[in-house]
């Protein structure tokens, strides 16, 4: 996975987010330290000699250097090779770790003392497994085990950096369990305990509350959309009037994560009175790892997202199309994105390529009430758009971890998926307004811009907020979201600049350079930066609980633009063409010039500034803009 590392390690250490490596250990080298005891968790003790860790090393995939270059050549409008997306087994055969790579690894383990029937190979060569004690650990990776116990009273075993030899370094990604700590724990004292892996909800929306039943206005009316974003407002704003005729052959995905949930009462309130045909109608639930559509908890925290993103989401795309709800996660255990991409992808398992057992859940959950099933592994279908309203911190992840997950993003493009991710709610903040610190902690009062992740991996597409401004009307120019939320966006701690977006970012710098410290943001003008795109994102009228509230956050963007996306697969899969994929390299490019509504007005504040500015063209607040429909379909029609 040299590629990805590349993506990472300057980047990081420019901005000192990890502490030099010390001198090596002969013939060891440090392979990954942690600068600090992650927020709530406390040093209790040494690890005990003779209990059991469950040692696993994730094995550094093939082609991982040509990832990008492959991704390109089905996505960049001007390959010849646009649109041929791939198979699962084509993508399974490249990325495979190698046989080297596998003997490597699985002898240096052997030469260690380790019985051969103890050194496993996971069944599609991902990872290898090996059980040994606190001791046999230690001894291993150069290292001394602690446990640590959280606030809540949970413990975790984890160490504060290990060596591996010089020789394995380039066969491993990470060894686990090691220096990775809980993303975060998220409970509310009314609820079942999250898992450790769970996603942070700060990308989640927000509301100022009810919206008196007397000012509701009509599902045609655009008059008000500056205080009431509607169906109807949406459409007008981005050009967008399109009756689905591929709907047979096309599914629009949203992802959710139990506890939160939908309620079909509240899907019939909002059909009443914005979109007559959804009455009754439910989206197609795909249950992963044991989720459900839960109806035991129910307040605007557990029931605001998935109204909001499936109210919306399933109108847009008219209640003829089909939307997939992918319901992630059981109500003990939750789960991760990891999980959920498991499900997605049968390569990508636990122990077969992908998970780690601190930061994703595991199944089956033998906890009282958890769902005791067999894992979720390659059982669900993935529709030619994602949309995913949930977000980490960058920071909340090792480089390594989130470099892992976000080449799994990548192979979906190969296969023609469309990944959104909203980008945050606390502009150049992270979520909840965190702010990083030198040593790599989180506080309110920090002072470094702390991107959001997956909204900073290069392959996915991330999505910003805008809203009507106030005494504003749909016909004229949105700004950048300035109310309730600020829509997150920056450049990228972890990931290197993709290359479709080095000119738009190139000009941005070179035109509207930051007025801030490189010790606050990565000045280097070499990282990813994001978002990508943006939508509405400010007073949406969503039903909620039995009654009508106003909703904010990119929460409202991301599940806004993939029916928007879904529907210019439509058209092409009316054409006989492919779906759209992975779109960045298509969006940046001079073909789709112009065709996105250019946002210059807002920032995004955060970390006690303003954050940065929308300008013309490209910016880290809006991104290209927002969408034209009917340009943009148009446009797509003229490709491959």
């Amino acid at each position: 996975m040299a590629n990805m590392r590349s993506l990472i390690s300057f980047i990081v250490l420019s901005l000192g987010l990890l502490a030099a490596a010390e001198s090596p250990i002969s013939p060891y080298n440090l392979h990954e330290k942690r600068t600090h005891i992650p927020a709530e968790w406390s040093l209790q003790r040494r690890h005990e000699p003779t209990s059991v860790l469950p040692l696993r090393f994730a094995l550094t995939q093939s082609n991982m250097d040509n990832l990008e270059e492959l991704l390109m050549d089905v996505s960049h409008p001007k390959s010849s090779n646009y649109g041929n997306h791939w198979t699962p087994g084509q993508v399974l055969k490249t990325f495979a770790p190698s046989e080297e790579t596998i003997s490597a690894v699985r002898n240096w383990i052997l030469e260690n003392g380790f019985e051969e029937e103890r050194v496993k190979v996971a069944s599609n060569k991902g990872w290898i497994e090996v059980d040994a004690t606190t001791e046999e650990a230690e001894r291993l990776l150069q290292t001394e085990y602690n446990l640590y116990t959280h606030s809540t009273g949970k413990n975790h075993v984890a160490c504060n950096a290990y060596h591996l030899p010089y020789h394995i370094q380039p066969h491993v990604d990470f060894v686990t369990p090691t220096v990775h700590f809980d993303a975060k724990i998220t409970r509310r004292s009314d609820e079942p305990a999250r898992s450790i892996g769970q996603p942070i909800f700060g990308s989640s929306p927000k509301t100022t509350g009810a919206v008196d039943d007397a000012v509701l206005i009509s599902p045609t009316d655009v008059s008000t959309c500056d205080e009431y974003i509607t169906p109807a407002c949406l459409r007008a704003l981005y050009s967008f009037n399109y009756t689905p005729v591929a709907t047979s052959k096309n599914s629009y995905g949203i992802v959710e994560y139990t506890p939160e949930a939908y309620l079909q009462t509240d899907i019939n309130l909002f059909a009443m009175n914005f979109s007559e045909g959804l009455y009754g109608k439910a989206p197609y639930m795909v249950s992963i790892d044991g989720g459900y559509a839960q109806t035991e908890y129910q307040n605007f925290s557990y029931n605001g997202e998935s109204d909001l993103d499936l109210q919306y989401g399933m109108d847009l795309v008219t209640p003829a199309q089909q939307v997939t709800l992918y319901q992630v996660g059981d109500m003990v255990e939750g789960a991760s994105f990891n999980n959920f991409l498991d499900a997605l992808d049968g390569s990508y398992c636990t122990f077969e390529g992908g998970d780690d057992y601190t930061q994703d859940s595991k199944y089956p959950d033998t906890a009282p009430g958890g769902y005791d099933g067999p894992e979720a592994c390659g059982t669900a279908t993935p529709t030619y758009v994602i949309s995913t309203s949930y977000a980490y911190d960058e920071a909340d992840l090792t480089p390594f971890y989130s470099a892992r997950q976000c080449a799994e993003y990548a192979k979906l493009g190969l296969m023609g998926v469309t990944i959104l991710y909203s980008s945050g709610d606390y502009g150049v903040a992270g979520n909840g307004g965190l702010c990083l610190n030198p040593n790599g902690t989180q506080t309110l009062d920090g002072t470094m811009f702390n991107p959001t992740f997956p909204g900073t991996c290069p392959y996915i597409t991330s999505v910003g907020a805008t809203q009507v401004n106030p005494g504003s009307t749909v016909y004229e120019p949105e700004g950048a979201c300035e109310q309730v939320i600020y829509s997150g966006g920056g450049f990228s701690n972890y990931f290197a600049m993709p290359s479709y977006q080095k000119e738009a970012v190139d000009y941005y710098l070179a035109n509207y350079y930051p007025d801030y410290p490189a010790t606050m943001w990565n000045s280097t003008g070499i990282s990813r930066a994001y978002p990508d795109i943006a939508a509405n994102g400010a007073n949406y009228v969503v039903a909620i609980d039995g009654a009508f509230e106003l909703v904010y956050g990119t929460s409202c963007s991301s599940p806004v633009s993939g029916a928007i996306f879904t529907m210019i697969n439509d058209a092409r899969l009316a054409a006989g063409k492919s779906s759209i994929g992975f779109i960045n390299p298509t969006i940046y490019s001079t073909d789709f010039s112009g065709l996105f509504n250019d946002i210059t007005m807002g920032d995004n504040p955060g970390c006690g500034t303003n954050g940065y500015n929308a300008t013309p063209g490209w910016d880290p607040v809006t991104g290209l803009g927002t969408l034209n429909f009917d340009k943009l379909v148009a446009q797509w029609l003229t490709l491959p």
